[in-house]
């Protein structure tokens, strides 16, 4: 199981397109940005988190040039490879665009 703290730094390993900010991921283009955030989902009343995943923020860009979320997908697979095969799917499909490559 992956700690919270080595996610983004292996998904950066990944991913080595994307900037690095210290609390996310990022991935810009001429009309999107993508956000990867460590994310722990919580269920109320439990006293256990579950194991951290990746929350994967789509961002579009307006007329006048600033970017605004659409909509967000939260990830939680235990392979740190099937988590970011599946990470990237999501965002090729939903930007139109591949994001390991600098096309």
């Amino acid at each position: 199981m992956m700690a919270n703290s080595d996610i983004l730094r292996l998904l950066y390993d990944y991913f080595p397109t994307a900037v690095n900010t210290g609390q996310c991921l990022v991935f810009i283009s001429e009309e999107s940005k993508v956000e990867l955030w460590e994310h722990r989902n919580t269920s109320f009343g439990l006293l256990k988190q579950t194991t951290p995943g990746i929350r994967v923020k789509i961002y579009k860009k307006t007329l006048n040039g600033d970017f605004v979320q659409g909509h967000y997908q939260d990830f939680q697979l235990d392979s740190l490879n099937e988590l970011a095969q599946q990470v990237e799917r999501y965002i090729q499909n939903a930007v139109g665009q591949n994001i390991r490559e600098n096309v």
